[in-house]
């Protein structure tokens, strides 16, 4: 027993006696009314009698914790005659945040979800947050800054010209600026320029700004200002016959220090594949497909980095919001394009609000691998950089010809080609066939029908190719990529032509194969040409699914193209 002093309604203080019957008992509290027996005692410390208590069912701490803890406040259900029954939980409380394998696997795929290409999270950072600071602190420009100088290049959507600032002019005679007057397309260009300074500046010539300039003689034009890195394109370096030696000190800093042969040129196209791989990475990390990969649109910066960089982006979609992108419309040059010609199905519709592109992004990047466009651009370079005679126009478009009768297979196109090559094709086989092979190797997994078995960008570069020396060190991650992608993305046609000359090969059961008789009653099969009417009314009701949906997409794209199609041109800034 134990007592406690206590004031009950103001009778006084007094000692309360706590009876415990059995303290092993669980308390008789839990939806029973209470019941109150007073007590007086004598009351050492006053004369007024006290209330005195008595109570079963455990000490004190048990009774108030069961009437204010256990049963919530306690006092409205210990006068209640209901019968109700009130329980109390087990469990132990948690006092953090209880991790569990489901959780954890949760957590795990949302955060690979948003980061994954072309990234919904880094999305809505650049669009939301980098965009608006960048905007109020970059310099502003009008075409009245300019002094125009050498006109670089025009055509059909703009022209070019080396610029210097008319307030402090540049020292050098030309300027130290390029100025673009866009006639088309010059809001993308600017959006695209804007998206590549913010994620991968190395990727691209240095963008400074864009503006939309409203005149009422010519009407509205888009102004881009880039700051000057050179004139020099992969095309015009290509076309010189002291190629690759022309580009050697440029890139490499320095001439080697071996004879002229396969050896020296094959570091020299290495270096350079590597850097153009590393830009196209850039680019469709953030989802920005170009579309019109090509040697007039690589430009070595000479006064920055000294590498090769994309130019020209007024072909490119950002995929990641859906820009410039129409599922049935192309920009492309047919010498450089892919076989596809459309980066992802026609069946995609356009895109809906930004938000919910940029939420969708993922799932549409890994269903249709858009980025796969460009490598095989990327390729068709390399095959010119390896064989000088693909490098004009009407030698690439007649391979463009022969690739397609042999269903774009380089290796059965290098069957056809090699017996009767000249000496020129023949120095580019053994050039591709140092070191193992591996340059070949690696062409042939860029340069494929199916986009979905080429290489990636990320991919290429993890390549032996680039390894032999130091240019990318593999690691051991990296080398398991590699060996699982060589394993899923192979090329089954060996096997399969394997599979055709067994069966076609006459001869006994032993030898494997397939007599001729056998042969003949294969070809004189025919295909049945009725069906039950249970499978002719499901392929009625398939086509009109398809029908339907086709009406329902274009309908959407055309009120989105409407409605959406220059939503984002109010980031570009208007000239007062």
């Amino acid at each position: 027993m134990a007592t406690v002093v206590a004031g009950v309604g103001g009778v006084g203080l007094g000692r309360a006696k706590l009876h415990s019957l059995n303290p092993n008992r669980p308390s008789q509290f839990f939806g029973k009314k209470l019941k109150l027996r007073p007590s007086f005692e004598p009351n050492p410390h006053g004369k007024s009698g006290p209330l005195v208590v008595h109570a079963t069912g455990g000490e004190l701490m048990g009774l108030v914790h069961n009437l204010f803890v256990g049963v919530g406040v306690g006092l409205p259900c210990t006068v209640m005659e209901c019968g109700d029954i009130i329980y109390r939980s087990t469990l132990p409380r948690s006092n953090g945040i209880t991790l569990t394998v489901p959780g954890v696997i949760l957590a795990l795929g949302t955060v690979s979800y948003l980061w994954a290409t072309p990234g919904v999270a880094p999305g809505f950072w650049d669009m939301f947050v980098l965009a608006f600071v960048e905007r109020l602190f970059r310099p502003t420009y009008r075409k009245d800054d300019f002094v125009l100088g050498k006109k670089l290049g025009e055509g059909a959507f703009g022209v070019v010209y080396r610029v210097s600032l008319a307030k402090n002019p540049a020292s050098k005679k030309e300027g130290d600026l390029v100025l673009k007057k866009a006639t088309e397309y010059g809001a993308v260009e600017i959006w695209m320029n804007e998206r590549v300074r913010r994620a991968c500046s190395s990727s691209c010539a240095d963008f400074l700004y864009g503006f939309l300039e409203n005149s009422s003689k010519k009407g509205a034009g888009y102004w881009l200002l880039w700051r000057f890195e050179g004139e020099a394109t992969l095309s015009d370096l290509m076309l010189s016959k002291d190629f690759p030696y022309n580009v050697e000190a440029m890139i490499l800093g320095e001439v080697q220090a071996l004879p002229k042969g396969l050896g020296r040129e094959n570091r020299i196209i290495q270096t350079i594949m590597r850097q153009l791989l590393f830009a196209l990475d850039g680019l469709h990390t953030t989802g920005i497909v170009h579309r019109d990969i090509k040697p007039q649109n690589i430009i070595f910066s000479e006064a920055g980095s000294r590498t090769f960089k994309i130019i020209d982006l007024g072909a490119a979609t950002d995929l990641r919001v859906g820009i410039n992108y129409i599922p049935k419309e192309f920009l492309l040059d047919p010498r450089y394009a892919a076989p596809e010609q459309y980066i992802m199905s026609t069946q995609t519709p356009s895109a809906p609000s930004a938000p919910v592109a940029t939420a969708l992004s993922p799932v549409l990047w890994q269903m249709n691998l858009p980025d796969r466009f460009d490598i095989y651009s990327t390729g068709l370079i390399f095959l010119q950089m390896a064989f000088p005679s693909l490098r004009s126009d009407s030698n690439l478009i007649q391979f463009n010809r022969q690739l397609k009768r042999c269903g774009y297979d380089l290796v059965s196109w290098r069957k056809t080609v090699e017996p009767r090559a000249s000496s020129e094709l023949r120095r580019g086989f053994e050039l591709l066939d140092l070191d193992g092979g591996i340059g070949w190797e690696l062409l042939t997994s860029m340069v494929r029908y199916k986009a979905r078995q080429r290489t990636s960008a990320k991919a290429a570069l993890a390549h032996p190719y680039f390894g032999r020396e130091g240019l990318l060190a593999l690691s051991f991650m990296q080398s398991l990529r590699l060996q699982l992608f060589r394993a899923t993305q192979q090329d089954y046609s060996e096997a399969a032509s394997w599979v055709i000359r067994l069966m076609a090969k006459s001869g006994t059961k032993q030898d494997g194969g397939f007599t001729e008789a056998q042969l003949q009653e294969l070809r004189e099969i025919e295909p049945k040409k009725k069906a039950s009417p249970q499978r002719n009314a499901l392929a009625s009701a398939l086509r009109l699914q398809r029908k339907f949906m086709r009406t329902i997409n274009e309908s959407m794209d055309e009120l989105n193209q409407r409605r959406k199609s220059l939503w984002w041109s109010r980031w570009i800034p208007r000239e007062e």
